[in-house]
Formats: C-alpha cells, structure tokens, sequence
C-alpha cells in the first residue's frame, strides 16, 4: 500500500475513533495545553505504530491501549493533575464546559475518577465506555479475573465513599 494511501487510512481510522483521545486526554490532563500536548504524543505514537497494527484485532482496542499507555507515562512524569475541562475552537480536542449542566453527583464521581491511580483510572474509563472485561484486559495487558476484581473492588470502595459522603 502506498504511503499516501496509509495515511489516509490511519486519518480516517483516528478520526472515525476520535473520542477515545478525548476520553483519555480529558481524563489525565487538567488544562487545554496539557491536553493538546497528550493528544498530539498519542497521535505521533500511534502512527509509529500504525504499521504493527494487526487489521484481524479491533482498531478501538489498539488505540486504546496506545493511548493509555502514553498518557500513564506522561502522566508519571508531571505532577498529580486535577481534571477540569476548557473548551476552545480550533483545537485538535474541542470540549464542551459540562460541569454547569452536571448533577452534584456526577461532578463527585469525576472527582472520585480524578483521585484515581493511572491504572485504575485506565481501567474505570474503559469500563464507563462500555468495553467488555475481556477488551479492557487486551488494552491493559492484566487478566480478566483481574479486571472483574478491580472493578468489583472500585465500584464497593465508591460505593462506601457516596454513602459516607450522603450520611454525613
């Protein structure tokens, strides 16, 4: 295949998969900057990668494992970020300020979300996308049983946290 045509290739799959750099951009970068800055490392490792993509496994699965992967590595090279959302035109990340349209309790679960290690964080916005256990422990290279249990235990731990905050 000639390059140009791989390239339109990889722009029309990136483009077609676009939310999943937003959910993970968003997800561990506080500011637009930061964001842009993440977005464009994803995009420049997925195409370095491009030419290993197996076509036989789900384009989704393999970019979400990129994609994670280097933002838990640029994340554990900056300090502890907060997660808020800026919109601005012209960005490769265009986001909408929806934090005024949220109930109090979704604003506390993307507090809870944000309090996260880089793996569980990984792990919890993977299952929030609806991806099956047996995806989620392609993307994060862990077993299911394992993913089952992080869940279980995350969704128990919130569980208390929500009913601790609601008493009190």
């Amino acid at each position: 295949m000639t390059t140009i045509l791989r390239q339109q290739e990889f722009q029309t799959l990136v483009d077609q998969h676009k939310k999943i750099l937003y959910k993970v951009c968003n997800s561990y970068c506080r500011n637009r900057e930061d964001r842009e800055d993440l977005a464009q490392e994803i995009v420049v490792q997925l195409w370095r990668s491009f030419e290993s993509f197996d076509e036989r496994a789900r384009f989704s699965t393999w970019m979400y494992r990129i994609a994670l992967n280097v933002a838990i590595s640029a994340y554990r090279r900056e300090s502890a970020r907060t997660r808020y959302i800026l919109s601005d035109e012209g960005q490769l990340l265009n986001a909408i300020d929806e934090k005024t349209h949220q109930s109090d309790e979704i604003q506390a679960l993307h507090q809870a979300i944000a309090a996260l290690d880089p793996l569980d964080k990984a792990l919890i916005l993977l299952y929030l996308d609806g991806n099956s256990y047996q995806d989620i422990a392609a993307v994060l290279g862990i077993s299911e049983t394992n993913v089952a249990t992080k869940i279980s235990r995350m969704k128990q731990r919130m569980r208390q946290e929500f009913s601790g905050s609601a008493q009190a």
